[in-house]
């Protein structure tokens, strides 16, 4: 008998048919959804036609989401929600099953971001629990508590939003790289243990994103947009993919493997070349902490040309043949 959702390919190996890959339909939760990246992935899923399911902490904010996404002729549906608070999460949750009955997929990217130098950390043990709490344990809570449901239907997706930095190790991010290592390394055997509960998993190595979070750490260097992030996740959900990676982070695990005192040398340099930010050193009243949520409309970039976006392609999909950009 033929899967009607998949098909064999000339190898023996399943692949997923253009239906399967449709969002169409599909009740897809995000957290950290008022703003950000966020934001501009519940824009992007609704456009595809599926039915998004939208957590923050932020309730006036999350209505304008809703209410843009209403009125483009999409369907959203907005719940307030600290995913900090066991009890706000499984409240939350109890809710939107009784609602909607399921979550076809989930989209961790709710997340805090803390750039400051462990010398400077010595005495903040607490910035250390405060991403834990958010980019760790609020993305845990939320799969552990969709998980069942999922199990049972033998069907869900979970896109977890890592970090690049993970695979470079890049200084002066040591409490938001450990809570994202974490959650990798939870997402890798939990991946292994539903295999045959039909739940699949992708992590995304995000690079820099340009949204509030990294205000006020100042200039990082070149950053993405949110809605090429958003891109990304919808190919996350579409295509379900273990991994999606860029190529500064597939190259950092090489040189990792193959030169590490190389790779260490490089990257106490850039340490050394870029300091630690006003906020870092306390030197202003801004926090140097910021849940991922929050992120004013940006203005379309001005229009390409046709051989700037033809070489663009090529370009992206060149880099796709770097391991581990996407599979």
């Amino acid at each position: 008998m033929t899967n009607a959702s998949a098909e064999t390919d000339p190898r023996g190996q399943i692949r997923r048919s253009r239906r399967d890959r449709d969002l169409t339909g599909r009740q897809v939760l995000i957290t950290g959804a008022s703003s950000g990246i966020g934001r501009a992935t519940a824009l992007a899923v609704a456009g595809k036609g599926a039915i998004v399911l939208l957590l923050a902490r932020r309730g006036a904010e999350l209505t304008t989401v809703v209410e843009e996404i209403r009125a483009t002729g999409g369907r959203a549906y907005g719940y307030q929600c600290d995913i900090t608070d066991s009890d706000s999460v499984e409240h939350t949750v109890t809710t939107i099953l009784d609602e909607h009955n399921y979550v076809d997929m989930l989209v961790n990217n709710a997340g805090r971001s803390i750039r400051r130098a462990i010398h400077r950390s010595t005495d903040r043990l607490h910035d250390y629990e405060r991403t834990m709490a958010v980019n760790y344990f609020g993305a845990l809570r939320l799969m552990l508590a969709l998980l069942p449901q999922m199990r049972e239907r033998k069907f869900g997706h979970i896109v977890n939003i890592s970090s690049a930095g993970v695979q470079v190790a890049t200084p002066r991010f040591s409490a938001y790289l450990a809570s994202k290592a974490a959650l990798d390394k939870f997402t890798e055997v939990a991946a292994v243990e539903t295999m045959a509960d039909g739940v699949t998993f992708t992590t995304i190595h995000m690079p820099l994103v340009r949204t509030p979070m990294i205000t006020p750490s100042g200039d990082q260097g070149p950053a993405e947009s949110p809605e090429w992030a958003a891109a990304t996740i919808v190919r996350a959900l579409t295509e379900r993919p273990k991994r999606i990676d860029v190529p500064l982070g597939t190259l950092a695990e090489y040189g990792a493997l193959f030169t590490p005192k190389l790779r260490d040398r490089i990257l106490h340099r850039y340490y050394r070349a870029l300091p630690d930010s006003p906020a870092a050193k306390g030197e202003r009243t801004a926090t140097a902490e910021i849940l991922a949520e929050p992120a004013a409309p940006r203005p379309k970039p001005p229009a390409q040309s046709a051989a700037r976006r033809a070489t663009g392609t090529a370009l992206r999909r060149a880099a796709r043949w770097v391991p581990g950009t996407h599979w």
